[in-house]
Formats: C-alpha cells, sequence, structure tokens
C-alpha cells in the first residue's frame, strides 16, 4: 500500500511518498481503507517539530479520516468488514495515520459514516467538530450532550467562523438551537460563517464588536468558543454573562494572555481549555455519537453551501497539502487517498 511519512522534523519537503505492508488489526481494533483524510494545523505542527521529539522513528500523519473497514480484529462485534467509517485521533499515540491506503485503529476512535454522508464529510470530521462539541458541552447551565433544542435558549459567540474549527460550532450550535453570533475579518468570511448557519456576524476590523454583540445578546453570551485568546480575552470578558463559560481550543496569535482578575470576577465565568487529546474516552465517544445524529438529520455538511470550501489534493502531493494548511488556507483540505 502506499504511505506518506516522515522519519525527521521540518518543513513539508521530509514528507515522502512510500510502499509499505498493510498491517493487521489486533484485538479490539480494525483496518479502515482510507478514501478522504482531512488535514489539520496539529499534523503540520507534529511534522514541523512544535509538539516536541518525534515519538517514532517513522510516522504517517493524519488524525481525521473516512473510509471501508476492510478487515477486523478479534473480539470486534460493533463493526464489520465493509462498514464506511470516520476516524478521530488516528495518530494519537500511534506511528501510522490517515495518509496512506490501510490504516489500523483501535475500535474506539471509529466511528459509523451514516450513508448520506459523504467521505469528504467523514474525513472534515474529526479534530474540528469534535474540538467543537467539546466546546459547546462544558458549560456550568448547559448540556453535556447535543442533540436538537439541548441549547435553546443560549447564545454562542464563535471567534473566526470561517475557520474549520469555528464553521462546525456554527453548525453544531445551530442544530442544537442556540442563537448563533461569529466574528469575522471580511465579507467574504461572513458569507461563508452565515452559509454555516451563524444568525449574526461581526466583523471585528470594523466597529466596536463589544457594542454589536450587547445589543445582540444584552445579558451576555452563554459560550465563547475562542481561537485567539492573546486578542480577544478581553473581548470575551466584556461579553459573557455570569457563569458562562470561554472555551479556548488554539493560540492563534500569540502563546501568553493576560487576565484582569478585579474584572473577570464579577463575570464568575469558567475558562475552558480544550486539547482533544487529553479530555477522555467518556467525552470523544459522547461527541462521535452526537456529531453522527447531526449528519443523520442533515445537519451538518462541508462544501461552500456549508461555508467550508473544499480543497482536495492527491496523496502523492500530501506535501503541497500541508503547506497549503500551514498557509492558511480558507476552508478544509483534504487528500484523496484511494477511490470511493
Amino acid at each position: 500500500m502506499r504511505a506518506v511519512v516522515y522519519t525527521e522534523s521540518g518543513d513539508s519537503s521530509v514528507l515522502e511518498l512510500v510502499e509499505r505492508e498493510a498491517a493487521e488489526p489486533g484485538p479490539g481494533e480494525v483496518r479502515v481503507r482510507i478514501v478522504r483524510a482531512g488535514v489539520n494545523p496539529t499534523d503540520w505542527k507534529f511534522r514541523a517539530g512544535g509538539m516536541g521529539e518525534l515519538a517514532f522513528p517513522e510516522i504517517v500523519p493524519g488524525q481525521d479520516g473516512a473510509g471501508v473497514i476492510d478487515a477486523v480484529g478479534p473480539d470486534v462485534t460493533d463493526l464489520a468488514v465493509g462498514d464506511r467509517v470516520w476516524t478521530m485521533l488516528a495518530q494519537h499515540t500511534r506511528p501510522g495515520g490517515t495518509a496512506q491506503e490501510q490504516v489500523v485503529l483501535p475500535v474506539g476512535h471509529v466511528t459509523v459514516l451514516p450513508d448520506s454522508a459523504s467521505y469528504d464529510v467523514g474525513a472534515a470530521l474529526g479534530v474540528p467538530a469534535v474540538t467543537a462539541h467539546r466546546a459547546l458541552t462544558t458549560s456550568e447551565d448547559g448540556p453535556d450532550r447535543l442533540v436538537p433544542g439541548a441549547l435553546g435558549g443560549q447564545t454562542v459567540l464563535v471567534a473566526g467562523g470561517a475557520g474549520a474549527v469555528g464553521n462546525a460550532a456554527i453548525q453544531l450550535a445551530r442544530w442544537a438551537g442556540a442563537t448563533v453570533i461569529s466574528t469575522v475579518s471580511s465579507p467574504a468570511k461572513a458569507a461563508l460563517a452565515t452559509a454555516a448557519g451563524a444568525h449574526h456576524t461581526v466583523d471585528y476590523r470594523e466597529g466596536d464588536v463589544v457594542e454589536v454583540v450587547r445589543a445582540i445578546a444584552p445579558d451576555g453570551v452563554d459560550i465563547v468558543v475562542e481561537v485567539a485568546p492573546a486578542q480577544n480575552l478581553r473581548l470575551d470578558v466584556q461579553v459573557i454573562r455570569p457563569r458562562g463559560t470561554i472555551a479556548i481550543y488554539a493560540n492563534n496569535g500569540g502563546d501568553e494572555v493576560t487576565v484582569s482578575v478585579r474584572e473577570t470576577f464579577s463575570t464568575n465565568a469558567r475558562f475552558q481549555w480544550v486539547l482533544l487529546y487529553t479530555v477522555g474516552h467518556e467525552a470523544l465517544r459522547a461527541a462521535a455519537e452526537d456529531i453522527t445524529a447531526a449528519l443523520v438529520d442533515g445537519a451538518f455538511g462541508v462544501g461552500e453551501e456549508h461555508g467550508l470550501p473544499v480543497h482536495h489534493f492527491p496523496l502523492e502531493q500530501t506535501a503541497a497539502a500541508h503547506a497549503a494548511v500551514e498557509d492558511g488556507a480558507v476552508g478544509k483540505v483534504l487528500l484523496d487517498v484511494t477511490a470511493d
């Protein structure tokens, strides 16, 4: 089978297309023939060495993908050969991710993909959608699961609604009944956030964002899904309602934040840090189930019409796909790995 690997940290030129033998699944594992693989910022950050030394001598990148189970290991009963599935955290603590034609995964990292959902959609879930789910389900006064109506009466502010996580947060929050506000940096990105389902968009480069958000939500917003805390945290504190949650999942724009203790005290708000690698199995499975339910309801999609343009690269151009994500491509970058 074909696989993309790297054996040292560096820029995208360290990625190499090679031939490897497909592994056999062990107990509690399945093997997935990957049709489509997603590329996320964590993929290039790990490859570039930003997350520390390489954990394995040879690594196949890629946490997310979608495909068909072609082999099952002993004791696997809930999944079968021929099942269409989507993956999450495929390369977490393992050397082999989704940038290869066949990958062996624990059953807990594999979820059945509804027939109504394309492989493009399946490969775009994983890191973005599960992160968004976690951000929306850790509030003191909010739900720990998402279903239609779970966020009814609540207002969610999504920073960067044109990004992959922001897009997923808008779609899931809208499906769960929230009023959704998204901050954006241009009219084009406002159009994408609106297509995803945002009721309101605010261009943070134009006017007073706090004033606009407070006009929409006079009592404050219930949840902030935050991508750039170094830039936005003071704004978030000014628009959060008492006992609201500011869920932070990235460090865009800087690694350090300054918090005014006196100003923050009055909010009784919680700061929820979100990183999928340590949220725990129960949270991951809950997210997978709820996201799949949204797929069944037709409430989650990709493409321009859903606010998330898709950019396809063949497997042999994985380096170019990584470079596109690193350069800030708007939308979702996918690898075409095997035929549908």
